[in-house]
């Protein structure tokens, strides 16, 4: 689907597939035409098993869930360059037919601002009322599917994440008096619903910034007469220092560094500290290497990841502020979905 100009989605920001391949791409690794071969084999076999089993009218979750698995499992046995060989003739195939109604699939796949991950995607595993309209739209076997791809560790794990945000907002919030918060890739930033701390007026400022300009004036509309302020801009922007933005008590950026290659994603961090008060923290989340939709994901949903380890966080937060004052936690989520690296800057 092509990109909507008005939107300025920029190189750095990479949510785009078309932008996470060519990241993901190696100049040198070619696919090995025996393993090819194989493997395409293989993956013929796994989608067949699913159709047959959509065609026989077998109960939706099992059948997803035995698909994704087994797309896991292939993923992680091939080389990546022959997986990268595969995943458009997972999507080619008619499989596809049943998955795409799954309304959480579906709008991975049609991108309806143009890239992936957006705050619409995430309104729909986060269950959200506004999203109630597309899931009763869709068909019976497509919210069947739904029914699974939403409490998908994945997705739990997506939720459980917002639910960090808002309880770290409202930490920082009874520690500062006034306390300054920014997210940076805010989406629809519905961390700010679960806050206690904002329904409080315990803030004097919470900054959310997004290149998406949809998203920006959900926020500035639903959080209108509040400490919440949306604004326009990127993350060449921010590696630019192009925002007048201040410094604040905490920065965030919750599912950014999911689309981040590690040079980028070293070089916002360094930016990120600049914005981050003396004894102010920064936290940020990744996808870990540990899902298991992950073949699913880049396959039927068209949503491709860059997933991180533990070490490849803590890998990120030494290169970017090696020789600084700062203390740093990296840990992961109750489900092991998502992985989180904090760091607090030192004191003046």
């Amino acid at each position: 689907m092509p990109i909507d100009p008005k939107l300025q989605l920029d190189e750095y920001s990479l949510v785009t597939t078309r932008l996470m391949k060519k990241h993901a791409a190696t100049s040198e690794e070619t696919a090995d035409s025996d393993e090819l071969r194989d493997s395409t084999a293989q993956l013929a076999l796994i989608l067949d098993l699913a159709h047959q089993a959509f065609m026989r009218h077998r109960p939706a979750a099992p059948i997803v869930h035995r698909l994704a698995g087994r797309l896991h499992r292939l993923r992680r046995q091939v080389a990546p360059a022959v997986w990268q060989k595969l995943v458009p003739l997972a999507q080619q195939h008619r499989v596809a037919e049943y998955l795409i109604q799954d309304p959480f699939t579906r709008w991975s796949v049609e991108k309806p601002r143009g890239y992936s991950g957006d705050a619409g995607l995430l309104d729909i595993y986060y269950k959200h009322p506004t999203a109630d309209d597309i899931v009763a739209s869709s068909t019976l076997l497509g919210r069947q599917i739904y029914a699974y791809t939403s409490e998908a560790a994945s997705s739990v794990a997506g939720r459980e994440r917002r639910d960090i945000l808002a309880r770290t907002v409202d930490e920082t919030a009874s520690s500062v008096a006034k306390a300054e918060v920014l997210a940076i890739a805010c989406g629809h930033l519905r961390e700010a619903e679960r806050s206690d701390a904002l329904a409080k007026r315990k803030l004097q400022r919470w900054v959310g910034l997004d290149q998406d300009p949809v998203s920006v004036a959900t926020v500035n509309h639903d959080f209108a007469g509040t400490a919440v302020e949306a604004l326009h801009g990127s993350v060449r922007g921010i590696l630019r220092r192009a925002y007048a933005l201040g410094t604040f008590d905490l920065v965030y950026a919750s599912g950014l560094y999911d689309y981040l290659p590690r040079a980028i994603g070293v070089r916002l961090l360094q930016r990120a500290m600049e914005l981050v008060k003396p004894g102010g923290e920064f936290l940020f989340a990744n996808f870990s290497d540990e899902i298991t939709t992950d073949g699913y994901m880049e396959t039927f949903m068209d949503w491709p990841l860059i997933l991180r380890s533990a070490d490849d966080m803590s890998d990120i937060i030494n290169a970017a502020l090696g020789g600084s004052s700062f203390e740093a936690k990296v840990y992961y989520g109750s489900n092991r979905n998502i992985v989180y690296g904090k760091i607090r800057k030192g004191d003046l």
